[in-house]
């Protein structure tokens, strides 16, 4: 049907919604699993064009701000560099166990392995997710997911690039039974899946919403609202949080975001500060067994607070919150979002040209990328220092671009992007 096996278009499609069956998904190898995320591309630029254009004829607005969109897709690009480098390091020590220590295979093309497999990759989510939340140093990580104060499928993008060196592990007693193949397939569907319910213009889904994780369920996991705190932490499936007593039914109106707001839209600042925070507040706090308790206790947690601090504490929301949006021209942010869709067009012709390039070039890219997104960031926020910056990274362009380092994926633009 126009390809091979999974990576047909209305295949890649249904894979977006974890509706591929087995016979249609079960490889027998590592190397025969389709790349289901980076084939996605295109539907996820489709549906977000879908997701503006309801938002538009339901609302008469758009769901989105550009200054939140581009440090979404920031993030997203932020979060994806490593894999240019390195293998995911998810399927690394998972086929590490499986290779060494397995008790028992499987079968592959087994439907029952494969439905297994499905629970088995989106309860490992939902531990990780709920300790995620629970423990400091890993809600470090994660928090970037959370930083964004709209809620729309460029939320979704939003990644943080420390947090996969910290989810393998809880995959890994899958590897004492499940093939890599199998697993291969459902940790990028349970991914996917989790895209599309990243958006405000799908209300409820009947039935659907008692056994999946939905559009509603989800934005309460993404409010800062008092009742919306550490619930629904399902990927695929609600069921856990019913299970776990963690879910939480959508109510009053969700305001997005953490319960301290950052206000950047800088993606190096957003990765690296709240590590930043923990380290300061490692140093502040009297005692070593506080000082642990810093790094392995709750955010909210504090000397004589309960472990995951005090529900109290948190903010009260009173629905006139006002997101962080500085002013800035209108000149600016169309030369912000001209200069990032440039800069999305470079990392695209990375990711295919990566295995013929020099590991200089590689590296030498991946730095010019991420000063790039630097550079966006401050501009965003309209920073004194922004201009600076952005004349430094136009001058390193001009150099590397002539030297024949970069190279856009449509060589008739050549010219366009050196003016």
């Amino acid at each position: 049907a126009g390809g091979p096996r999974g990576t047909a278009p209305g295949q890649q499609l249904r894979a977006l919604f974890y509706a591929l069956p087995p016979g249609e998904s079960s490889f027998r190898t590592v190397e025969e699993v389709p790349d289901y995320v980076e084939k996605s591309i295109p539907f996820f630029i489709t549906f977000i064009g879908l997701e503006f254009a309801v938002s538009w004829i339901q609302k008469r607005k758009l769901p989105g701000r550009i200054n939140d969109g581009i440090s979404s897709l920031s993030l997203g690009i932020l979060s994806r560099l490593p894999d240019v480098l390195f293998r995911s390091i998810d399927l690394i020590s998972y086929i590490y166990v499986w290779n060494n220590y397995r008790l028992f295979e499987l079968p592959w093309d087994s439907p029952w392995t494969w439905y297994l497999t499905l629970l088995g990759v989106d309860f490992a989510y939902y531990c990780f997710h709920r300790i995620s939340h629970e423990v400091n140093i890993l809600w470090a990580a994660h928090q970037v997911h959370h930083t964004s104060e709209d809620y729309n499928l460029f939320t979704a993008l939003r990644q943080s690039v420390l947090q996969k060196y910290t989810s393998w592990m809880f995959n890994l007693p899958m590897a004492l039974f499940i093939p890599p193949s199998v697993f291969a397939v459902h940790l990028q569907f349970n991914l996917l899946y989790q895209f599309w319910i990243h958006t405000e213009v799908i209300t409820k889904l009947g039935p659907l919403e008692w056994i999946l994780n939905t559009p509603s369920h989800h934005r309460v996991h993404h409010g800062r609202n008092p009742y919306c705190i550490d619930k629904n932490y399902g990927g695929t499936l609600i069921i856990w949080d019913r299970i776990f007593g963690t879910f939480e039914a959508e109510d009053a109106k969700v305001v997005y975001g953490l319960t301290h707001p950052v206000n950047s839209f800088d993606p190096i600042m957003l990765q690296l500060r709240p590590l930043a925070h923990i380290w300061n507040l490692f140093w502040a706090t009297p005692g070593f067994c506080n000082k642990l308790s810093v790094i392995f206790k709750g955010p909210g947690w504090g000397p004589g607070k309960p472990r995951l601090g005090l529900p109290e504490e948190i903010p009260v929301i009173t629905g006139k919150e006002v997101p962080f949006d500085p002013h800035v021209p209108v000149y600016l942010n169309c030369y912000a979002l001209v200069h990032f869709a440039i800069i999305v067009d470079l990392y695209t012709e990375l990711l295919a040209s990566v295995t013929m390039l020099s590991e200089g070039t590689v590296l030498l890219r991946i730095g010019f990328i991420i000063l790039s997104l630097a550079s966006f960031g401050l501009i965003l926020e309209n920073k004194s220092k922004a201009g600076i910056l952005e004349i430094i990274r136009c001058l390193a362009f001009i150099g590397v671009y002539k030297l024949g380092y970069f190279r856009s994926q449509f060589s008739f633009l050549g010219y366009a992007y050196e003016v």
